[in-house]
């Protein structure tokens, strides 16, 4: 059985129905909720590695020490091309710990159901080539990644923030946006952040749009976590080496 690390930073985003999607496929779940739950040292006994969002800043060290940690492990899964799939902080830990730059977004934060962009370097890729152009997504987030890490390839954007999904080192992904949650979910965060869900479009966290939203999400990712078994048991070649950037070493 193919087994992955899960690395859950934040007790209000759970691994929820991508979780599901990735066991239904044939994976092995070992999830970690640090600081309660320690780390592995190392990557050594995985398949993959999986890091999903949180309330706390990619660099918010003080607060939150482990996260060091957190984002040693991601390095050694990029340095080593470990399959990776980081979702929204998990991308911007991703993003800081090879070269990146996180910060708070200049046009505000994203937050709701929405759609992003496959860029030319998404039509070939072995996750993301069978998408479709527009993916549904569900944004929440006030940071961005400003600055991709030298050696990473944008696969998706939106308008206001443009490096909405990319990767590294042919089986190593970062997305802006989650793909795990539930309109419970959501609108826990909604009720826990009021500042955040007032700038959302009118209507777009009540419970109708929300499931709708969500199930729009499934049809989309619900392949694409199956996919990513497939690439961390290596029934799925990676992508080719880019051609215009060097690999991590």
């Amino acid at each position: 059985m193919t087994r992955l690390l899960i690395i859950q930073p934040d007790a209000s985003d759970p691994v929820g129905p991508l979780g599901e999607w990735l066991t239904e496929a044939g994976a092995e779940l070992d999830v970690r909720l640090p600081p309660e739950q320690e780390l592995p040292s190392s990557l050594d006994g995985y398949d993959g590695l999986i890091c999903l969002g949180g309330g706390m800043g990619a660099l918010d060290d003080a607060k939150h020490p482990w996260l060091a940690d957190v984002r040693k492990l991601l390095a050694a899964a990029a340095g080593k091309a470990v399959p990776t799939l980081a979702l929204c902080l998990g991308s911007q830990l991703l993003a800081v710990a090879t070269g990146g730059q996180v910060a708070e977004g200049e046009s505000g934060p994203e937050v709701g159901p929405g759609l992003v962009s496959k860029k030319d370097a998404a039509w070939v890729d072995p996750l993301f080539a069978d998408m479709p152009f527009l993916p549904d997504v569900l944004q929440f987030h006030r940071d961005v990644i400003t600055v991709l890490p030298q050696s990473a390839e944008l696969l998706a954007s939106t308008p206001k923030y443009p490096h909405q999904a990319f990767r590294m080192n042919r089986c190593v992904y970062g997305v802006q946006f989650h793909i795990e949650t539930t309109p419970d979910v959501v609108r826990a965060w909604a009720e826990a952040e009021p500042e955040m869900a007032e700038l959302t479009r009118p209507g777009a966290l009540e419970e109708e749009t929300l499931i709708s939203a969500h199930a729009e999400i499934a049809e989309t990712w619900r392949p694409f976590a199956r996919r990513f078994v497939q690439l961390a048991a290596g029934q799925l070649e990676a992508a080719p080496e880019s051609q215009r950037q060097l690999p991590l070493a």
